[in-house]
């Protein structure tokens, strides 16, 4: 197999990552609620996951391992993502504050589970790794673990939420409630349910693809180090999308491929030969992230209601 070969294998995995996540930011947002917690719900959703592949054990079919982590990871992140629901829907609490203590506190939450875990177990390991090299091995569909279900998971999560916003009565209602919710209350639309119909959506689809990251080539995962800034990676992909799923999927290619090359770049001569600091090609894909959005976040067209908490007493 040659570098490029792995690239474009990376890439696809990386790119179903943003995929998934920046679709779930994309209902919440169109339903009218900003999610910038979609960190902290990668790190839960991957979480449960990852316990899900350990306790299984290795006599459980791949079937049901990959029902079980699937449903297990999907309740994990709509689990968190009712903290969202609850402080920006029902307290009108400011998005943006309660999106970042989510990430914080996601990533401490699950170290500490994690630890708790391993002490239990080995009193001299207090270690935040999780190990689940066989339950890893249900979700490869081609020899080598870069190809395996989660990319067609991406593929069909893109088209049905495609076919959810824009040919289906529930997504014309929920887009309708992230551009103007008075008027979509006037005519009997409920705001408030579709709203959190939103949170929970992007919870399910960021708990995919948390433990979608964390299975991207390694067989264990060290929860005290996150998912390394993916989250806001997938918001950008979202911002670059234009908030509609096909043009998602194709930021997500290109995010993913340059996420992609900063793991791989060594094995190409011509780069290895510049002789870069190896931090320069880990920071590449964030700093593509911010030029893109420096010259094209300004035509971007946001949901306008986004991150306004909604008063049915207000017109």
């Amino acid at each position: 197999m040659n570098m490029f070969e792995i690239l474009m294998q990376y890439t696809l995995l990386f790119a179903a990552v943003l995929s998934l996540v920046a679709l779930g930011g994309c209902f919440s947002e169109h339903s009218g609620v900003v999610n910038l917690g979609l960190e902290g719900i990668m790190v839960i959703g991957a979480l449960g996951g990852a316990l899900t592949f350990k306790y299984l054990g290795t006599n459980t079919s791949l079937f049901v391992i990959v029902i079980m982590v699937l449903l297990v990871s999907i309740l994990s992140g709509v689990l968190f993502s009712c903290l969202l629901g609850i402080a920006a829907i029902k307290l009108k609490a400011d998005q943006t504050l309660v999106g970042i203590a989510m990430n914080m506190l996601g990533t401490a939450a699950a170290t500490v589970i994690v630890k708790s875990i391993n002490l239990a177990e080995d009193p001299t390991n207090p270690s935040s790794e999780i190990t689940y090299i066989s339950g890893k091995k249900a979700f490869t569909f081609i020899d080598g673990y870069e190809f395996n279900w989660f990319m067609i998971i991406a593929v069909i999560a893109l088209i049905a939420g495609y076919i959810v916003l824009y040919k289906t009565r529930f997504g014309l209602r929920l887009m309708a409630c992230g551009e103007h919710p008075q008027a979509a209350d006037s005519v009997g639309i409920n705001v408030y349910k579709m709203r959190w119909a939103g949170v929970l959506i992007s919870g399910a689809l960021g708990g995919i693809g948390g433990i979608c990251y964390i299975t991207a080539g390694v067989s264990s995962w060290k929860f005290e180090v996150g998912v390394a800034g993916f989250g806001f990676l997938a918001l950008a992909v979202m911002i670059f999308g234009q908030w509609k799923p096909q043009r998602i999927a194709i930021a997500a290619l290109l995010f993913g491929f340059f996420k992609a090359l900063s793991n791989v770049y060594s094995g190409f001569d011509f780069l290895k030969n510049l002789n870069m600091p190896s931090q320069v090609y880990n920071m590449m894909p964030y700093i593509i992230c911010l030029i893109i959005l420096a010259f094209t976040s300004r035509h971007s067209r946001a949901p306008k209601a986004e991150g306004i908490p909604y008063d049915k007493g207000m017109r």
